[in-house]
Formats: structure tokens, C-alpha cells, sequence
């Protein structure tokens, strides 16, 4: 039997709960769970914010652990091996889409918690497909690194798809549990990084994080007096801003880039036809890219800033993150 916290209804108290996974599938392994990230996501699953929530619910899918079991056809990953798994456990493997390396946009992809029969990271193990499952390399703690396959992931994959050098000027807007890792990727990437951020008390601890430049984002005579700046705007947050204000804010061919669930955009198109902008949004991103995301992180001594909990305090440490006071991820420790 797997132990797990789960809620039975939405918005439920997380209690615990028990079930049996039955016999492991061919490809799949099984992780002895250490340490799990809390994730805003988590809470928009467990209040149906999406409508696809499945009840009962074991959330969590920031996992880092040991493999303690592997199926018959699993050869890359052996038992006692410390490995992470984000928020996508498994995809069809043979379409177009997963040949051609991009796992993460599979139609046929799934979450590990959610659906029928997957249940989540708030718990003493989990199961997965091999295929999704990213050892971790040396110089990684990985008692923080469960947010590095959500946070982590989902700040670093733009980076990649835009092609982003290091010549380019970036900002991030919104600095908190991804947006203080995409300081730091985008520092060690070798750009100069602006931080958008609406709380000004956080300048010297974002310059720190990589940070050249902190401006107020809901600041428009800050905002304005940067136009024509950006390659790439990276917006974290699910708040309604001053898009027009930043999309002047991007260079000629800049990109403003959501990875944030934000409310509904609009704008203009006459200023994106003119600069020949656009407006682009990725999803996590491949096994492959979580992999070298973690080879970057080790070789640079990138990691997130947490606060720990053991698991009996689950329920408080979602209210923590319900009330948007940590600076900046949380994570159980099993």
C-alpha cells in the first residue's frame, strides 16, 4: 500500500489515505519519495481553477527521490538512484510530436496526479514512466530541488525555445517561486536581467539573485521610460497588468513571453506589426530539457529558496502558500 494525503472533495482538508497501485507496469519505476515541492498549481488543482480536477486527489509534482522498484523493460534508471519528476509523468512515446523530442506538447501526455488512477507526490511513493524520470546529477541539493522540475522548468525551457543569448536583455516580471529562479538562470545565461517586481522591499535580495535593475511593475512612468529595451519579457504572473506598456517596453523583434496562467490578454496588433513583436507562452518543457536544465543548475550552483515542512504539517503549509507569504517555494520533507 502507498500512504498519501488526499482531499475527497474541492477545496478539502488534506487527510491521509491509502491505496494499492497494483503490480508495476513494464516501463515504469517507482519512487521511494524524499522530498515534494508545493506548487500554486497544486492549490488550482485541489479547487478545480481548470475543470479537469479528479477527486479523491493526491496532489503534489515536484518528487525528488530514490528509485525503489523498476519494470521488466526499464534500463536507463536503476534501484537506489536519486531522480526528480515534475508535473508530466508520462506520454504516448511513439507520435510526431515525441519523435521529434517535444514529450511536453504529447496530446496524449499526462500528469501525475489529477486523472483517474494518478495520484500525486504528497505521499511515500509515487509511480511514473521511465521516460519522464530525470536523474540528478552531482552538486544538486536535492532537498530543494523538487521546485526545479516545476519552477524551475518552466522559467528555464523559454530560454531555450527563444533562443535566447547571451548578448540579450531580459526582464522577468513577477519575482516569486519562479520568477527568483529565472533571475538566476538568465544571470548565469550571461544576460542583463531586469526584475519587475511590485514590492520594492525586495530589490537587495533580488540584486543578489541576479538581478541588474529592479523596476516597479505597476510603475507606467517606470515602465514607459524602458521602451524600446527588451529582447524577451517573461511574465510569471497571473495578474492583469499593463500589457500595452510592456509590449512597448520590448525591442524590434522582442517577445513577450507568459508562462504564468495569466486573465485574458489584449492588445493592439499595429505595435507587434511594427517592431515585428510577439506574444508566445510554453509549457514546462521535454525530459531532455529538464536534463540539461539540471547539468546548469549543478555547474552554477543554482538552486530555489525554500522552506521546509515535514509532511504532518501539510495543511500548513498549503494556508502558507494560499496567503502568497513564501519567499519563495515550499517543500514536504517525507
Amino acid at each position: 500500500m502507498f500512504h498519501a494525503y488526499a482531499a475527497h472533495e474541492i477545496g478539502g482538508e488534506l487527510k491521509p489515505f491509502e491505496y494499492d497501485p497494483g503490480p508495476i507496469g513494464d516501463d515504469e519505476i517507482e519512487i521511494k519519495i524524499q522530498h515534494c515541492g508545493i506548487c500554486h498549481s497544486d492549490l488550482s488543482m485541489l479547487h478545480d481553477e481548470w475543470g479537469f480536477s479528479e477527486f479523491p486527489m493526491v496532489p503534489g509534482h515536484e518528487v525528488v527521490g530514490t528509485v525503489a522498484a523498476v519494470g521488466r523493460n526499464v534500463k536507463r534508471l536503476t534501484e537506489g538512484q536519486t531522480v526528480g519528476v515534475g508535473w508530466f509523468c508520462k506520454s504516448c512515446m511513439t507520435c510526431h510530436t515525441c519523435m521529434n523530442g517535444d514529450h511536453n506538447l504529447c496530446v496524449e501526455r499526462q500528469g501525475i496526479f489529477g486523472v483517474p488512477g494518478r495520484f500525486g507526490g504528497f505521499a511515500d511513493r509515487v509511480r511514473i514512466d521511465q521516460g519522464w524520470a530525470t536523474a540528478i546529477p552531482d552538486g544538486i541539493d536535492i532537498s530543494s530541488a523538487g521546485p526545479m522540475f516545476c519552477g524551475g522548468i518552466t522559467v528555464f525551457n523559454p530560454i531555450v525555445q527563444n533562443k535566447v543569448r547571451p548578448t540579450d536583455r531580459v526582464a522577468v516580471v513577477g519575482i516569486g517561486g519562479l520568477g527568483h529562479l529565472a533571475l538566476q538562470f538568465l544571470d548565469k545565461w550571461g544576460c542583463h536581467v531586469t526584475a519587475f517586481s511590485s514590492s520594492p522591499d525586495k530589490e537587495p535580495e533580488l540584486r543578489k539573485l541576479g538581478a541588474d535593475e529592479v523596476v516597479n511593475s505597476r510603475d507606467p512612468e517606470a515602465i514607459t521610460a524602458l521602451a524600446g529595451s527588451f529582447d524577451l519579457v517573461l511574465v510569471t504572473v497571473n495578474v492583469e497588468l499593463e500589457w500595452a506598456a510592456y509590449i512597448e517596453a520590448l525591442a524590434m523583434r522582442g517577445r513577450l513571453h507568459f508562462v504564468g496562467v495569466a486573465p485574458p490578454v489584449t492588445t493592439e496588433i499595429f505595435p507587434l506589426l511594427l517592431g515585428q513583436k510577439s506574444i508566445s507562452s510554453t509549457p514546462l518543457g521535454s525530459p531532455a530539457t529538464t536534463a540539461t536544465m539540471m547539468d546548469f543548475a549543478a555547474r552554477h550552483g543554482i538552486a530555489p529558496v525554500v522552506e521546509h515542512f515535514p509532511l504532518s504539517e501539510l495543511n500548513e503549509a498549503m494556508e502558507k502558500l494560499r496567503s502568497g507569504k513564501p519567499r519563495y517555494r515550499l517543500v514536504l520533507d517525507m
